[in-house]
């Protein structure tokens, strides 16, 4: 081998679940091994314990854990009889799951537009959704704002018009748990959140897991039953249609051990973030944090001028550095969510942004030298 030729350079992961893993090391391990000891693999104590601990780090009264971010979402709207007839407001430019468990119920999910600065649910827009359902006949029930890429929606207008157009708020948190909102953190604004525990997550378990949030002591009880078969006084006393939606004990036990470490990542997360600002602020549009917000940055992403997104992508592939597009097809655009109603007037912010937004490496253990190699190889990329 010719010893001047360039060498490959190393992959970059794009989220290193490895180097949390290998600092949790035996704690996880010996976390585990307690669960294969006592054998209670379904609702065993790390469960409860679990729950206890992510009410107390967010405030809420109850912590419900379940098997997944989209089955907090279902379980909350199963509680509280959403069905055919009902009209449910949502973003369009979000993962599929939001509007799916609207649709799963039967009622109707209705795309609203965002805000162009943070991507996330326009109270303005949700209010003409809400218009849009009724002139179709339809019964305005929710509204689910989503963090997107781990920024609080701006609740407090979105609230306002729930409580003038008599809505509950789900509060789509799959990506955001640990954000804050106005000094206040995620898991206690509406009636209910939702959070997801899938590994890519900034709190993440080794498998599918999710958790709701609420301070509604009756909403609570519901959304217990439910998760397991509907079940009244014992499991063999069902007293409604429910499902399956436990949390199994495993990965309660392994999230035990994450949420110790949780705090520290969430500001090495937000240090990165602030790095990328530095290094990226004349060459991209930037992802924009309110005054009184918190993110936790599930993703870093920028957006570049319509066009240039697949060159960068490429560029930085060649590189070994790896990006990811959330999401390149916004719902409403997508075969199972077309034939449900927009906001009257469209949604061409929400298309816009899917053809222009990109993310970069993201994770609490990106170390300086690695993400000034992707600072560098964007800001060649972009000044091509």
């Amino acid at each position: 081998m010719n010893q001047h030729a360039k060498l490959d350079p190393a992959p970059i992961p794009f989220i290193d679940i490895a180097a949390q893993r290998r600092r949790l090391g035996r704690s996880v391990d010996d976390a585990v091994a307690r669960v294969l000891a006592h054998c209670q693999f379904v609702m065993g104590p790390e469960v409860r314990e679990l729950e206890a601990r992510l009410a107390e780090f967010c405030g809420a009264r109850h912590a419900i854990s379940c098997a997944s971010g989209t089955d907090a979402l279902l379980l909350v709207l199963m509680a509280k009889n959403i069905g055919p007839g009902d009209a449910v407001i949502c973003p369009s430019f979000t993962f599929c799951a939001t509007a799916e468990v609207v649709a799963l119920t039967g009622a109707t999910p209705v795309f609203a537009e965002v805000d162009e600065a943070t991507f996330n649910l326009s109270a303005d827009s949700v209010r003409k959704a809400v218009a849009t359902a009724r002139k179709l006949g339809l019964k305005p029930k929710a509204i689910i704002p989503v963090d997107l890429f781990g920024l609080p929606a701006d609740f407090e207008p979105i609230l306002k018009v729930a409580a003038d157009e008599n809505l509950f708020v789900l509060d789509d948190a799959a990506q955001s748990f640990g954000a804050t909102y106005k000094g206040k953190p995620l898991g206690t604004f509406g009636l209910a959140t939702a959070t997801s525990f899938f590994p890519a997550k900034p709190l993440g378990c080794y498998g599918d897991g999710g958790a709701i949030f609420t301070d509604d002591d009756a909403l609570a009880e519901v959304i217990k039953s439910l998760r397991v078969h509907g079940h009244g006084s014992d499991k063999y006393d069902n007293v409604r249609i429910g499902m399956t939606g436990r949390l199994d004990t495993i990965q309660a036990a392994i999230l035990i051990e994450k949420i110790r470490i949780f705090p520290e990542e969430i500001a090495a997360r937000d240090r990165i973030a602030r790095r990328y600002n530095d290094g990226l602020r004349d060459v991209a549009t930037l992802p924009e944090v309110p005054v009184g917000f918190t993110s936790v940055w599930a993703q870093y992403t920028i957006r570049l001028a319509s066009g240039r997104r697949d060159a960068l992508a490429n560029a930085l592939k060649a590189e070994g550095i790896p990006t990811a597009i959330y999401y390149p097809i916004p719902l409403h655009k997508q075969v199972a969510y077309r034939g449900f109603p927009s906001v009257d007037g469209g949604l061409t912010l929400s298309e816009r942004l899917a053809a222009e937004v990109i993310s970069l490496p993201m994770h609490a253990y990106l170390d300086p030298a690695t993400q000034d190699r992707v600072i560098d190889a964007v800001r060649r990329a972009l000044a091509r």
